[in-house]
């Protein structure tokens, strides 16, 4: 055993590197090159300094030099809307999506739904404009979907507490996107109630005693400005009956450029109802979809007075033939509503105008309405040979019209006004 040890010894040995003196002098020289010296000493004893490089500094210097710029150097005022502490004071966490993520798929296919919007009561939103309106009306966000986090710190981060935040690539928004050139944001609402929504004060402001009524329109487009012309012209009140097109569905809100959250909307009605959402004294006008050549052309059916479009009368059983016990001719019967040119004055307040789709016209309860109110046919002239108007643009002119008219009724009051305490100064005097 001691021999094996002995020679295990002798083995070991040769392996050890045996360091001579001359090769540190030589490690030290190599190690001394690769310095910058501050000063170099000869062997005959001259000293020679060299120069430092313009802004170097000692290390130790540099450091305590950097120290003291610090302190005396005044903190950078931060943005608040751009400082990265924000987000994290606010306590928002976001989850990221992972590859095949079904959560954006299966959500939008139901959402894009109007069956799921009307039984679970959620909408879709997208782009940071749209989202940002409804945010500031008052609308309740459920999940947002982003592409990149600035899109997010854009919103009003008070309103995103509790709301889920979920990071996608912009590949998958911009495959479920129903815009030409995708803004990276979408977010889930619950559906909007027009009670519980704080809308504009500019726009409460300038509110008119004018509602509209949309009666059975169907293309998302036509809706969508015409909301946006109700809008505009300060409507009081949106009404939709059964029929229309859903207002929430995504091309409607496209086209409403935020009008959705500027004046309420009130969607799904049955005519029944109609009357109980419109102010006491209200007189109901229906938007006429004949011209005057049409009108020069009437005939004694009812039908072809552009009133009733004959499509819909077998369906709805808008036009009714009674025969006469006593004579045994028949008869025909349609609510009597004199019709006027839109620009006539006939706006009194408070007024509500009814706009029909493009391919039926007005409906049968429409003309009731009107004829039970007190209002009007209002017939906007149109060219000789000239079908109609669009939807949107005949909503537009008659909106419009109101408001000038209860503008010019509103200044005619103040002059009368103004005339009346003149004349009792006078008297007075």
């Amino acid at each position: 055993m001691a021999a094996l040890v002995g020679t295990a010894r002798f083995v070991v040995r040769p392996l050890l590197q045996v360091v001579q003196p001359w090769d540190l002098d030589s490690r030290r020289w190599v190690r001394a090159l690769r310095r910058s010296p501050v000063k170099v000493v000869f062997p005959s004893g001259e000293v020679v300094e060299r120069k430092r490089a313009p802004g170097k500094q000692p290390r130790k210097a540099a450091s305590e030099a950097s120290a003291q710029e610090q302190r005396e150097k005044p903190p950078l005022e931060e943005s608040p809307s751009h400082a990265p502490s924000t987000w994290e004071e606010s306590g928002l966490r976001y989850d990221k999506a992972y590859p095949g993520d079904r959560r954006l798929s299966s959500v939008m296919t139901i959402v894009k739904s109007r069956p799921f919007r009307e039984k679970q009561g959620k909408i879709l939103l997208e782009g940071r404009r749209l989202i940002t309106d409804a945010l500031k009306a008052g609308a309740v966000p459920k999940t947002f979907f982003f592409s990149r986090l600035e899109y997010l710190k854009e919103l009003p981060i008070d309103k995103l507490k509790g709301v889920s935040l979920i990071k996608v690539k912009f590949e998958d928004i911009k495959d479920w996107s129903d815009l030409v050139t995708p803004q990276g944001i979408m977010g889930i609402f619950a559906k909007p109630d027009h009670v519980k929504m704080a809308y504009p004060k500019t726009q409460l402001q300038h509110s008119l005693p004018l509602l509209l009524i949309c009666d059975n329109l169907r293309d998302p487009g036509n809706l969508g400005t015409i909301l946006r012309s109700a809008a505009g012209a300060g409507c009081s009140k949106v009404l939709l009956t059964k029929g229309c097109v859903d207002p929430w569905e995504p091309k409607v809100l496209r086209a409403g450029m935020g009008a959705h959250f500027q004046v309420p909307i009130i969607n799904n009605l049955e005519w029944e109802a109609v009357p109980n959402y419109l102010p006491p004294d209200t007189r109901v006008y229906v938007a006429d979809n004949c011209g005057l050549y049409a009108q020069a052309q009437m005939s004694n059916k009812a039908s072809d007075h552009g009133w009733v479009s004959n499509q819909r009368l077998p369906k709805f059983h808008k036009y009714e033939e009674e025969e006469d016990v006593e004579t045994g001719a028949s008869q025909d019967w349609l609510p009597e509503v004199e019709v006027q040119s839109y620009d006539s004055d006939w706006m009194e307040a408070p007024a509500a105008v009814v706009i029909g789709g493009e391919t039926y016209g007005v409906s049968l309860e429409s003309l009731q309405l009107a004829e039970s109110t007190g209002g009007k046919r209002l017939l906007i002239p149109v060219v000789p040979g000239v079908d109609s108007l669009n939807s949107a643009m005949a909503a537009s002119i008659l909106l419009f019209e109101g408001k000038r008219q209860l503008r010019g009724r509103a200044e005619h009051l103040s002059r009368d006004r103004s005339y009346t305490e003149k004349d009792a100064e006078v008297t007075s005097a």
